[in-house]
């Protein structure tokens, strides 16, 4: 069953929706987890460079505050919340005496260190890799800084919170854990003490290096789940830190992703393909009106006309007046098919009057054969009767039986040989030969015939020329001019001559067989090469010609897509035709 074109357009829209969503997924499904993994590589690269920026500062400055900041880890986060999220000038002066701590930072420091965390928690890593000397100075610079422990404390919650980081930070110097996050903290100083050592039990493949630290991607056996690791020194070259967060959370977004992504895509799916359902109702209203009206046409009512209305566009519009144009032609077009199919059903009559013409004419050449059968059948009988008892008799009745058995033979194999020329039995094969050969090899073979009847031939080629055609329909064609020219001369003299000429024009050989002789009426040129037409039936007759030889040659030449001709001259005829030019080898 056909469907409608806003079945079409909906099918096609949610097909195209259908594979623009899988090929999301698709994308999802084989980047999405290493664009996530290669984003937290850059958070454990930024949590680095604003730690380390934290620890250059306390070295500069000659403090060691960094102790506390596992306390502010732990009790701070209310005032360091409020002060992230905006809170008055007079809560963010109470929260920046209350992370000040012992070390009594000023308002100003607190507004600095949070815009710092701010920074870093938007992805801008601007301000934490500032960690210049001049940087520094200008925090310190009239006022007193934040405390390195609150800095640090503020930093790992970051991690921690927001990028499920577990952090831990111990002197190497003194062996004493300064702050850590995790839950294991024995278990993660184990850990990154064994890979300082190089004793590195898990399996990992490192992906980022640098001087101080390496970021790798270990698997845990236990707990079968692969880690992000960060491991190594800080710029001191004291404090020795591991980060490391699990990438099931990773893998886990990936998969919510694809399925929040596949569930919104087939609601997408089916409320647009609804959608546009009936929208294209609009668009498929005057097409449906057009179909209407060509349904109309092709009943050949050409009376119904189309009419724009307001839903209707340019192109349809312009479809729909061009039908009426259409309508009007077929009106008047159609009316002209009547006569013409008049025309053609006289023409038809004809070509039948004419094929019965010709099967007429078969039966009429047929007919022609009983006058030999019946010669023979009498002189047979007349042979068994005994009515030729002596030899002569008997010679004479076989002469006649032979010789009227000769010319029917001769006319049956010309009239299967013509028919099957005309009627595309027969299939050319062309070739390169040499016509001057062909032509000596045909007036060789007949040498009996021009000596029966006291002729020559006069053909002086000497050089070869090649040709391109079908050797033996070519050699067929020279024999029927030459059998022609023999049974054709005519003069009083007692040797009359016959010659064959072959010359080259341009592409093109020219064959010439001039007999002397009375020329062809001209009237009568035109006819020859029609079946069985003779212009002297009592000459031809005592040859035995059938007139189908220059049929037979007209077709060949057909063929071989040439000409062939006949003309007249004052004291003979001339008949050629023409072949294609062949170079030498």
């Amino acid at each position: 069953m056909k469907r409608s074109v806003r079945w079409k357009f909906t099918i096609i829209f949610a097909g195209l929706m259908t594979v623009a969503i899988a090929l999301i997924w698709c994308i999802n499904n084989w980047f999405l987890s290493g664009y996530y993994q290669n984003y937290k590589i850059h958070t454990l690269e930024k949590g680095y460079r604003a730690i380390d920026a934290i620890i250059q500062d306390e070295v500069r400055n000659g403090e060691s505050s960094l102790e506390d900041a596992q306390a502010e880890l732990n009790s701070g986060w209310k005032e360091y919340q409020k002060s992230k999220d905006g809170s008055s000038d007079m809560d963010s002066a109470d929260g920046g005496s209350t992370q000040s701590g012992k070390n009594g930072t000023g308002d100003r420091a607190g507004d600095e260190t949070q815009d710092a965390l701010g920074e870093y928690a938007e992805g801008d890593t601007v301000v934490l890799e500032d960690d210049s000397e001049d940087a520094s100075a200008d925090a310190l610079d009239g006022e007193e800084a934040s405390s390195g422990g609150v800095r640090l404390a503020n930093v790992i919650r970051e991690l921690r919170d927001r990028s499920n980081i577990s952090l831990l930070l111990y002197d190497s110097e003194s062996d004493q854990t300064l702050v850590s996050s995790a839950r294991d903290v024995e278990v993660m100083r184990d850990r990154v003490r064994r890979y300082i050592v190089g004793h590195a039990g898990a399996k990992r493949d490192v992906l980022r290096e640098y001087d101080n630290y390496m970021i790798q991607k270990t698997f845990d056996p236990l707990s079968k789940t692969f880690y992000l690791e960060s491991w190594g020194f800080f710029s001191d070259n004291a404090t020795i830190f591991i980060m490391t967060m699990p990438m099931e959370s990773i893998h886990e977004s990936a998969a919510i992703s694809n399925r929040f992504l596949m569930f919104v895509g087939i609601v997408v799916i089916l409320a647009g393909s609804i959608l546009i359902y009936f929208i294209t109702r609009h668009i498929t209203m005057p097409i449906k009106r057009l179909s209407e009206l060509s349904e109309k046409m092709s009943n050949l009512d050409f009376d119904a006309r189309y009419e724009t209305s307001r839903r209707s566009t340019e192109e349809i519009d312009t479809l729909g007046n061009s039908m009426n144009v259409l309508s009007e032609r077929l009106k008047t077009t159609i009316g002209e098919l009547k006569e013409a199919n008049a025309q053609l059903k006289k023409d038809i009559d004809e070509k039948v009057q004419i094929d019965e013409m010709r099967k007429e004419f078969i039966a009429n050449v047929s007919h022609e054969l009983k006058t030999p059968i019946a010669l023979i059948q009498g002189y047979a009988e007349g042979l068994v009767e005994g009515m030729a008892e002596d030899k002569e008799n008997r010679d004479y009745y076989c002469g006649v039986i032979m010789d009227e058995a000769g010319k029917m033979n001769r006319m049956v194999r010309q009239l299967l040989t013509l028919t099957a020329l005309e009627f595309g039995g027969e299939r050319l094969s062309v070739e390169r030969f040499d016509l001057t050969e062909l032509i000596a090899s045909v007036i060789s073979s007949s040498g009996v015939l021009l000596k029966q009847n006291e002729l020559t031939v006069d053909f002086d080629g000497k050089e070869p020329v090649y040709v391109m055609g079908d050797e033996f329909k070519i050699e067929e064609v020279i024999t029927n001019y030459l059998t022609n020219a023999i049974h054709h001369v005519g003069g009083g003299e007692k040797k009359i001559q016959i010659r064959i000429d072959h010359r080259r024009d341009g592409k093109e050989v020219c064959v010439e067989v001039f007999n002397t002789g009375n020329p062809i009426p001209d009237e009568a040129l035109p006819n020859l090469w029609t079946k069985f037409y003779k212009v002297d039936k009592a000459r031809t007759r005592e040859y035995g010609g059938s007139g189908i030889g220059l049929s037979i040659v007209k077709a060949i030449m057909e063929m071989h897509h040439k000409a062939c001709g006949v003309k007249n001259h004052e004291n003979g005829v001339e008949f050629w035709f023409t072949l294609d030019t062949a170079g030498e080898k």
